[in-house]
């Protein structure tokens, strides 16, 4: 899934100072396996304590580390990103995508309906000739 300018920097740059091969995890475990569930929480709490202030680290906001993906697919969506496009990136059908997301999507029907209604303006008579 493309992800922002710079942590794309930085994850590359992981790759490249562990030596990582294609097959290779990104974040190992342990003993070199997957990386186990409750490690990723207990860091993703850490950085949501470290960053966030109290109240929001309080809050739903970003609790799970599921809720980015979450909140990048409904703003990719809110953005006119065309439902194809975002379900390919996030490696879901347009279906799933939908019947996921399509609630969160919102603010985009005044513009919509100025482009509907550009559509179909008629040329000024002055242009007729």
């Amino acid at each position: 899934m493309p992800g922002h300018p710079a942590l794309t920097r930085i994850l590359r740059q992981h790759i490249e100072d562990e030596g990582l091969k294609p097959d290779d995890l990104l974040f190992q475990g342990e003993n070199g396996g997957i990386l186990a569930g409750s490690a990723i929480r207990r860091a993703w709490r850490s950085a949501r304590k470290a960053v966030l202030p109290p109240h929001l680290f309080q809050s739903p906001t970003g609790k799970r580390v599921y809720d980015n993906r979450h909140t990048r697919l409904t703003k990719w969506l809110n953005d006119g990103v065309p439902p194809a496009q975002v379900a390919e990136w996030a490696g879901n059908s347009v279906p799933v995508l939908l019947a996921t997301y399509a609630r969160c999507v919102e603010g985009q029907l005044p513009d919509l309906k100025r482009r509907l209604e550009a559509a179909g303006d008629l040329p000024d008579l002055a242009d007729a000739d």
